[in-house]
């Protein structure tokens, strides 16, 4: 029931998007082609709706967390129509964490057992739910760069829970996972362009999957039945949450804002070296797939939850450090491709060898004139890339 409400709302919003103003024009870092509605979010959320409906057998925990979730997927949209400013959105969202705490008390007030010792949070496990919550649901939205990254990043996710706690006592908790799952199957299919006309999820969408998934994770991890630490949950989103604090900790080194935009996340990265974003969406959903096994292997094969934890932190250093040379290196590669490049006052390039016949990299793979897209050349102010003088179309930086 999930898919198939989740597929009619797409065919539905797809004819209004435009009058919603749903609608994603392409921009100097929207490198897309045409105007894409921004309605996978909404789908998806319609579609999770339905299916609850129709199991109808959910705890209160499960009823309240859909109840704030459509306040954030409304929310979300309202960002995709209006561009909020970040205060409005954080305020929104901790007024939605703070309403779950309150009329559930479902909240994070232990990290576990660490070398030995219950780490008890006590009063400051309110502020850092809220914390926890807001971060991954920002993860996911930095995640939405490429076409099929942020949603299939979810689905390994989904997969990774249900790896670690089966379909034990929390039965109620795996059914909205998987509802979540197959409601997002559609706008799979039609970003990813194998059914019908692109559309985009928004930021109504990467709010819903990373709200639903981190109230999922803290639940599981804070009731004595679901046996699954703490620790065990960061695996199952380790590459979002990687590559947030390695774009978080290099802009602020950088002495810039954490939440300025940039092109500097690991899907940027992966096309700057020339992957092109279907091999790029493949090798990250395996990179995502790895470090979840690498949980589940640590889970069974070693029962110390601090040594799992120092792994993880490991890992996500190594991470850090691999990504910020890669990137550093590219951007040394990009200024001095600049700075060798000759400009007019008016900021056009002059004609040379490298800059006839500029276009950018069409959804079908064919090179598209920068004139029938609009673009007159460089006229427009875009800056020749360091591969070949082309920008891709299915890069695009997340609204936020």
């Amino acid at each position: 029931m999930g898919a198939i409400t989740s597929a009619t709302a797409i065919y539905m919003l797809r004819r209004y998007a435009l009058v919603l103003g749903l609608i994603d024009h392409p921009t100097q870092r929207k490198q897309h082609v045409g105007k894409v509605p921004l309605i996978g979010g909404l789908a998806i959320f319609m579609g999770v709706t339905a299916g609850a409906a129709c199991y109808g057998h959910f705890h209160w925990f499960i009823k309240v967390l859909i109840d704030t979730t459509m306040l954030l997927t409304l929310l979300g949209a309202l960002d995709d129509r209006f561009d909020l400013s970040v205060r409005e959105r954080l305020v929104i969202q901790t007024v939605a964490i703070l309403t779950v705490i309150a009329t559930t008390g479902v909240y994070i007030h232990t990290l576990g057992t660490i070398f030995g010792y219950e780490i008890e949070l006590g009063w400051l496990g309110y502020p850092f739910t809220v914390v926890a919550v807001i971060g991954l649901v920002n993860a996911f939205n930095m995640m939405d760069g490429i076409d099929g990254l942020a949603g299939c990043l979810e689905m390994v996710s989904i997969a990774a829970i249900t790896l670690f706690v089966g379909m034990g006592p929390l039965h109620e908790t795996v059914v909205l996972l998987a509802l979540l799952a197959t409601a997002s199957l559609p706008y799979l299919l039609a970003n990813l362009g194998l059914v019908g006309r692109k559309i985009f999820l928004g930021d109504a969408g990467s709010t819903l999957i990373g709200y639903l998934l981190a109230w999922v994770l803290i639940r599981m991890t804070q009731l004595p039945e679901a046996h699954m630490s703490p620790v065990n949950v960061l695996w199952c989103v380790a590459l979002p949450v990687f590559d947030t604090l390695a774009v978080m900790v290099r802009r602020m080194r950088q002495g810039k804002s954490p939440f300025k935009p940039d092109r500097g996340h690991i899907h940027h990265i992966m096309l700057g070296c020339g992957f092109g974003p279907r091999k790029t969406l493949l090798a990250l959903i395996g990179l995502a797939g790895s470090f979840a096994f690498i949980g589940v292997a640590i889970s069974h094969g070693i029962a110390s939850a601090g040594v799992n934890l120092m792994i993880f932190c490991l890992t996500l250093v190594a991470y850090i450090w691999t990504t910020t040379r890669v990137w550093a290196r590219q951007e040394a590669a990009r200024e001095h491709a600049q700075a060798t490049t000759p400009w007019t006052a008016r900021g056009h390039a002059v004609a040379t060898p490298a800059s006839v016949g500029v276009g950018l990299v069409s959804s079908a793979g064919t090179i598209e004139p920068s004139s029938r897209l609009g673009r007159p050349g460089l006229g427009s102010g875009l800056k020749p890339s360091i591969e070949g003088n082309s920008f891709r179309s299915a890069l695009r930086e997340p609204p936020r």
